[in-house]
């Protein structure tokens, strides 16, 4: 009974109750509907020689020669479930669960741009790189090892879907900058490995571009796909075959080709964006609070870069609502970074009791999810 008032008594302790039953929601919601992309992405692996986005698939294959259509939920929910507990263990770390900093955590757990659309797009491969680079946050950053662990989740990233090296990729390169090169200096040593993962991830990348698309005949490329499944009938979930065939010319040609359409529902991620003020000024307190001026500068160029890593994916690929959402998540990631930097004041935290910030924290906790490619 005193537990139960003081959710109700709290309004952010209810947000998050609330946050709990539409994640339930978006799960039954996504439970429902077919599990296109996310299902061939697990039948394909090497078997034809070096192929892009089959890490996933080529594991799954040491395991099982068959692949059955639940194991997109069972893998998926999986992964949620490990990132949703790293991101606790990382909140806890960096702020710890108190009253005063409910608001924040509130606004980033409960943001739709975050857990809830993960979990909108269960099977998708965008998770990896969130959890991968929350693993880096939670790390200890002393050693060379450290830039060298960055460096082999980068190249992992990239092999499970080469779309990382401008999603994820430049947040783990910012977090390891923040937490690494600011903390412990540049050495000749730190220099050359950090140099190294550069060169590395950018050949792997060409190398997936100019060698990943599949050379195997189309026809025999669904056979040997079916042959991976439990039940071949079912061959409308191999409907993104052509996907393995697509060179990065086309990818661009049908981005543009949809750009009217999809540019419309800008206005909408720029209010979502909005909604989350309240998060956004504590992130530019964080930034102000900083005790060297270089150390605010470098934030602050390392921000402008990852947000140019999207607005280069925006002109490649048409997944709008997932790069958006992936962007925000970015941000909330560095933000923590930033908080272990050292700084020179306190910075006020988002008020729990402000009346306009409880209305944001509502309608934040109320929306869903953003989508995929269209907002909702």
């Amino acid at each position: 009974m005193k537990l139960n008032w003081r959710v109700w008594k709290n309004p952010w302790r209810l947000m998050l109750v609330v946050n709990v039953a539409v994640l339930v929601g978006v799960f039954l919601h996504k439970v429902a509907l077919p599990p296109y992309v996310p299902y061939i992405h697990l039948l394909v692996d090497y078997h034809f020689g070096f192929t892009k986005r089959a890490l996933i698939g080529a594991a799954i294959g040491l395991f099982s020669a068959k692949v059955p259509v639940w194991l997109v939920f069972a893998l998926g929910g999986t992964v949620w479930l490990i990132t949703l507990g790293l991101f606790a263990k990382l909140f806890r770390k960096t702020f710890g669960f108190d009253d005063k900093h409910l608001p924040l955590f509130t606004l980033m757990a409960g943001s739709p741009f975050f857990l809830k659309n993960f979990m909108h797009t269960l099977g998708h491969f965008d998770i990896y790189g969130c959890a991968l680079a929350i693993c880096l946050l939670l790390l200890p950053a002393r050693s060379v090892a450290y830039v060298a662990l960055a460096a082999l989740f980068s190249i992992i990233l990239v092999l499970i879907h080469h779309i990382h090296l401008l999603m994820y990729v430049p947040t783990i390169a910012v977090i390891v900058i923040l937490r690494h090169y600011l903390v412990q200096g540049l050495t000749r040593q730190n220099v050359a490995v950090g140099v190294a993962a550069l060169v590395l991830c950018g050949a792997l990348f060409v190398a997936v571009q100019l060698y990943g698309t599949t050379a195997a005949p189309r026809d025999e490329f669904i056979r040997y796909l079916q042959s991976r499944m439990t039940d071949p009938s079912q061959t409308t979930l191999l409907s993104f075959a052509y996907i393995w065939y697509q060179p990065l010319s086309k990818e661009i040609l049908d981005t543009w080709h949809r750009l009217p359409s999809n540019i419309l529902g800008i206005p909408v991620f720029a209010l979502l964006i909005w909604l989350h003020i309240p998060l956004w000024r504590y992130f530019a307190g964080l930034i102000g609070g900083l005790a060297s001026q270089a150390h605010r500068r470098i934030v602050i160029a390392a921000l402008s870069m990852v947000t140019a890593g999207y607005l280069v994916m925006f002109a490649i690929v048409f997944d709008y609502s997932r790069w958006i959402s992936n962007w925000a998540v970015c941000l909330f990631l560095i933000l923590h970074a930033v908080k272990m930097l050292p700084a020179s004041r306190d910075t006020a935290l988002i008020p729990g009791d402000d009346r306009n910030t409880t209305i944001f924290g509502w309608i934040i906790t109320l929306i869903p999810r953003v989508g995929i490619v269209r907002p909702f």
